[in-house]
């Protein structure tokens, strides 16, 4: 078998058929154009808020350790013999094929507008061609034209003005159509849009052509130091604009030139013309994806392109499989506006009923398309709010099972949100990427999956586009499957229902929050929670009293417990921001304590091999230094990572070294669920990589980008974008109302990331649900969570200057009483840098969680 190309479409095929032919039937070649492995295209515009192209490579694309796959990158297929059965590439090999799959996908079309040509002309289709619109966005950044402009006001022109605008371009969209999304929207619904991106600073040219683009003719010399490739937009109707880039969005074609020079049938419109099991005119050949016009239509979304892919995989091991109806839905978020389409979202079947909801002071529409008797629903749209589309959109084709107008009618007011899952037939498509149905899932919760996970990893509903997520827990729910919120056997409430009852109760002890509410004597899953709870909810310090023995092994000691049973020492450097002074001193009790010293990944100094009867001097050497505790011991903010910003990089934007000290500062010691990264970049170059921190700052020309739920770790997340353009004070009010309503609703360890996933608000997305409480204080609780956060921050105090300052908790840190701080000097740890580290003898034991 020898596939050509390695998009989306061809990665999903090859797993496909190595997933079924468990007999190894099938050795398989992977011909590449691109140097990159199969990645996410449909997530391209994120590549433009982090550049690194590892998050968007597709899971295993390399296909480790499958002797039976062979994928060989920046291989171009340049002919097809088919008389011989084979291949030929662009370095001259020829590859040998029983059966051959074409997955070549489509190219970005540009229409022939005189001065496509020119170094400032872009198409927006791969990560290379990202890469040179960053460069030639840069340059305009820095001339007299920072300007940008797209040609196309399609789904792919809009997702490049956005990054467009995110490089901190002025930018203009251009379509010839009369309004935006003509694919997708009708004529209302594309008004409302483009109100609404005109509105977020984006100007939108509707139902005009670009005549010609030609260089700037400057009146003024230009110095040697200025750079300016500024070209001039002509329009057809009259007007022009001089800009510093451009990216072609005009739509794609299909890449069927391998079919046209073998001789394979071209569907009229384009397309290697395929039957509905995806074969071409020659038997031995097969179309998927964007290059297969099946039955004479090209699929331009993922969704068909891995039906056909899965279709192909059936015919190859003797099935008889064939390309179904396919689901041409889409749902997504441009520039934070909520847009869908679903069915005959244009209303073309003949005699076809329409309801419409058109509401212009809230900035929303909704349209659905019925039958001519108004009980099937053929399709719709959704623009401005697009709750509904998870329940809408399966019920396509299906009866209806209420009154038409109540399915788009505001929530306030009846509407679809108060449906739910129970409402959709077994048959209703619930994931169209991986064309799960209601059916399939409730197939699987009674083979034993009881969690939306579970049902990921069973069906791999959710496991593309995500958007049907909501509904995998909507239908748990609905089948009656309860997810036990019991904090451990001795607490029967949550997490987050505790820190309402200690809030509540004002109990701060362990005992007698137990006493009350729970039964037994705890245990090392609740203990450390509770204590968790109680630094949150006040300045007490977290050895004190009782509440000392409720911490965990690195909070018992205020140091991190590392391998060989001795502990690393982490002074806290806000921003990344640190002195001379300060350099030294670490240097010095370093030196003098034979320490291992590292640059960790949040911009602080790690020093490892201390003992715990070490741990108070070297703490008051710091202290005494003017440092204090980098809290890297506790569930708590870790760090606030920072790039130079415009104190010294020549494209900062604002001050990021400030602002990232000025959050630390802030949040220094707050205690929460699970630990806490920050970053701040200068620009939207994300030096700082802050969109994969628990709270992202990112500079704008107009102020700050929030983002938020970013996480490393086992499962990396990538953070999201909250609001934007923030004034100074808004930002830090934000990120007070969501370090506060994360605190007080998380589980016992998780972090931000699946908190977020896992948000449920009836007819919302997690992070609609969170902008709604953050930005629009839809709970009314943004004075309380904002005014929790000054107590906290009125009440910081370092915790290892507590320590020093009290000969009780002094005390503790001691090795054996017998014999405090003597080395066993038969004992040594070797470091993999070969220095040797005496080991105390023996080290205290303390309860692990």
């Amino acid at each position: 078998m020898v596939v050509v190309g390695h998009g989306m479409v061809g990665h999903r095929f090859v797993e496909a058929l190595r997933a079924r032919d468990a007999a190894g039937t099938w050795r398989i070649t992977v011909l590449a154009e691109e140097a990159e492995p199969a990645y996410d295209r449909v997530g391209l515009t994120g590549y433009t808020e982090h550049w690194d192209r590892g998050r968007l490579a597709l899971p295993g694309n390399d296909y480790a350790g499958d002797d039976l796959v062979d994928l060989r990158l920046n291989s171009r297929v340049i002919g097809i013999d088919r008389a011989a059965k084979a291949v030929q590439t662009a370095d001259g090999r020829s590859v040998p094929y029983d059966a051959l799959v074409l997955a070549t996908g489509s190219y970005a079309f540009v229409p022939p507008v005189p001065g496509r040509d020119l170094p400032v002309c872009h198409v927006y289709r791969t990560l290379d061609d990202l890469d040179a619109i960053r460069a030639s966005a840069d340059a305009a950044l820095n001339s007299k034209t920072p300007v940008g402009v797209v040609i196309g006001g399609g789904l792919l022109g809009l997702e490049a003005a956005n990054a467009l605008r995110a490089f901190g371009l002025t930018t203009h969209v251009i379509e010839k159509s009369p309004h935006l999304m003509a694919a997708q929207l009708d004529e209302a619904g594309g008004a409302l849009l483009k109100r609404m991106i005109r509105n977020l600073g984006i100007e939108v040219h509707t139902g005009v052509g670009t005549e010609s683009i030609v260089p700037v003719q400057r009146s003024e010399p230009l110095r040697r130091s200025d750079r300016d490739d500024a070209v001039r937009v002509s329009l057809d109707d009259g007007t022009h604009i001089d800009t510093g880039v451009i990216v072609f969005a005009a739509g794609v074609r299909p890449r069927d030139e391998l079919g046209r020079q073998a001789g394979l049938d071209i569907a009229q419109r384009g397309g290697v013309l395929t039957d509905l099991g995806c074969v071409t005119s020659d038997p031995d050949i097969y179309a998927i994806g964007e290059v297969a016009a099946i039955e004479g239509r090209c699929y331009g979304l993922v969704g068909p392109g891995y039906t056909s892919a899965e279709v192909v995989a059936d015919r190859l091991l003797g099935g008889s499989a064939e390309f179904p109806e396919a689901d041409m839905s889409t749902k997504l978020k441009l520039l934070g506006v909520d847009v869908a389409s679903f069915g005959d979202a244009q209303g073309r079947t003949p005699n076809c009923l329409e309801v419409v909801v058109n509401d212009p002071v809230k900035q929303t529409y909704a349209k659905l398309v019925l039958s001519d008797d108004a009980k099937t629903l053929l399709g719709g749209i959704l623009v401005g709010d697009a709750s509904a589309y998870g329940i809408l959109r399966p019920m396509v084709a299906s009866e209806l099972p209420g009154d038409p107008l109540s399915l788009i009618a505001p929530a306030s007011d009846g509407g679809a949100t108060g449906l739910g899952i129970g409402a959709l037939p077994d048959i209703a498509q619930i994931c169209s990427c991986n064309n799960v149905t209601k059916g399939d899932l409730k197939e699987a919760i009674g083979a034993g999956c009881t969690d939306v996970p579970g049902l990921k990893k069973c069906t791999l509903a959710g496991t593309s586009c995500g958007s049907c997520v909501p509904l995998l827990k909507q239908l748990l729910e609905a089948e009656g499957v309860e997810q036990s919120k019991a904090l451990c056997e001795h607490f029967p409430q949550s997490r987050a229902e505790l820190f309402e009852i200690v809030t509540a109760t004002g109990i701060r002890t362990f005992s007698g929050l137990i006493e009350r509410f729970g039964t037994g004597k705890g245990c090392d899953i609740c203990k450390p929670v509770v204590a968790s709870i109680l630094a949150s909810t006040s300045s007490d310090h977290i050895l004190d009293g009782e509440q000392a023995s409720l911490q965990d092994t690195n909070d018992h000691f205020l140091a991190n417990i590392q391998r060989n049973g001795s502990y690393s020492v982490v002074p806290r450097s806000p921003g990344g921001e640190i002195t001379p002074e300060q350099l030294i001193l670490i240097g010095e009790i370093a030196r003098d304590f034979g320490l291992y010293t590292k640059i960790t990944g949040g911009q602080r100094i790690d020093m490892f091999g201390a003992r715990v009867d070490q741990l108070p001097e070297i703490w008051r050497r710091l202290v005494e230094g003017g440092m204090e505790s980098g809290h890297a011991y506790g569930k708590a903010l870790r760090t606030v990572k920072s790039c130079v910003g415009s104190t010294w990089c020549r494209y900062g934007q604002q001050d990021s070294v400030d602002m990232a000290v000025r959050l630390e500062k802030r949040y220094r010691g707050l205690r929460a669920p699970h630990k806490i990264k920050m970053a701040v970049s200068g620009c939207a170059r994300e030096c700082a990589e802050a969109q994969s921190k628990d709270v992202g700052v990112i500079a704008t020309e107009q102020g700050w980008n929030l983002y938020v739920c970013g996480n490393g770790g086992m499962s990396p997340r990538h953070a999201q974008l909250l609001a934007s353009d923030l004034d100074d004070e808004t930002l830090i009010r934000y990120i007070d109302r969501f370090l506060m309503f994360y605190i007080r609703t998380a589980d016992r360890l998780q972090r931000t990331a699946p908190w977020l996933e896992a948000m449920d608000f009836p007819g919302k997305t997690g992070l609609e649900h969170l902008r709604d409480v953050v930005c629009h204080d839809s709970l009314g609780l943004a004075e309380e969570f904002e005014a929790a956060m000054q107590r906290h921050v009125d009440g910081y105090r370092c915790e290892w200057k507590g320590v020093l300052e009290d000969p009780d908790k002094l005390s503790r840190f001691v090795s054996f009483v017998n014999a405090p701080g003597v080395p066993d000097p038969t004992v040594e740890f070797t470091h993999k840098s070969g220095r040797k580290v005496p080991v105390s003898i023996g080290m205290p034991k303390v309860p692990q969680s």
